[in-house]
């Protein structure tokens, strides 16, 4: 059995703390190309906001701008993962989804121009907005599979997923942004170069917290978008987290407010 020195060990690490750098950056963030750089959100607002939960409606933006973008996701699986991100939302904070609201338009405009927020909330009667923008990046490399996880290979290759979602609440009634988070996710998509050995493949890791788990696509031409599936809900429970933690720093900045008044 071979040993590994403190130089070998130090390496080892050093590969995986560039490993997991990369992938935070993958995909890059998106969400600046729709609302203005001058806009920042403003924790304590929210935090005394009142009444509680704010009416609000979900603005749903499938990005595929930027270079190595993956294909999107098909209708019926946004509009599930936007059905899941209602429920989401309310779970992490005071806010209550009523609908999915489109963009006045055939899409919304990367440029920053908050009139398309203004138009949307108010064809649909509503102050808020939850937007929640979709990125994710894929690439693909050969590897070797085994059958069974045994000794007798079978040449394929992986694809491997980082998905992101980031989501602001909008004041639209008085253009500003009440509270912003995000989520990231990874999965990879291993498949044999020749069909016919779906016993075992094609089959989707989660990354990289999972990676003994193993889920199975239904039908091997729907792989791809299944592994998209999986990773964005890896990334959709990264982003309550974190909305979670948004919120209550919200709350502390709204008690400090309150406090300096005092």
């Amino acid at each position: 059995m071979s040993r590994r020195g403190p130089t070998g060990m130090a390496i080892a690490i050093l590969g995986a703390a560039l490993l997991a750098s990369c992938a935070s950056a993958v995909p890059p963030s998106r969400i600046g190309d729709y609302l203005s750089p001058d806009l920042r959100a403003d924790e304590g607002v929210f935090g005394r906001l009142e009444p509680r939960p704010v009416p609000a409606g979900l603005l749903l933006v499938s990005d595929t701008a930027h270079p190595g973008a993956a294909p999107t996701l098909p209708d019926e699986a946004i509009l599930q993962l936007g059905e899941s991100l209602k429920q989401e939302v309310g779970r992490a904070i005071p806010v209550l989804v009523k609908e999915i609201v489109s963009p006045e338009g055939a899409h919304l405009q990367s440029n920053g121009d908050w009139t398309q927020f203004a138009e949307s909330g108010k064809k649909h009667g509503l102050d808020y907005l939850v937007l929640v923008v979709l990125s994710s990046t894929e690439q693909e490399h050969p590897v070797t599979l085994f059958l069974g996880w045994t000794t007798h290979a079978q040449p394929g290759f992986r694809r491997d997923n980082w998905s992101l979602i980031e989501l602001a609440l909008l004041d639209v009634k008085n253009n500003r942004i009440l509270i912003q988070a995000e989520g990231r996710g990874w999965a990879t998509l291993d498949s044999p170069t020749a069909p016919g050995i779906n016993q075992w493949y094609p089959v989707i890791y989660l990354r990289p917290q999972y990676p003994e788990r193993r889920i199975w696509p239904p039908t091997y031409e729907g792989a791809p978008n299944t592994l998209r599936v999986v990773s964005f809900d890896e990334a959709a429970k990264r982003m309550t987290l974190n909305l979670q933690k948004a919120w209550i720093e919200s709350l502390r900045a709204a008690g400090a407010e309150v406090r300096e008044t005092s």
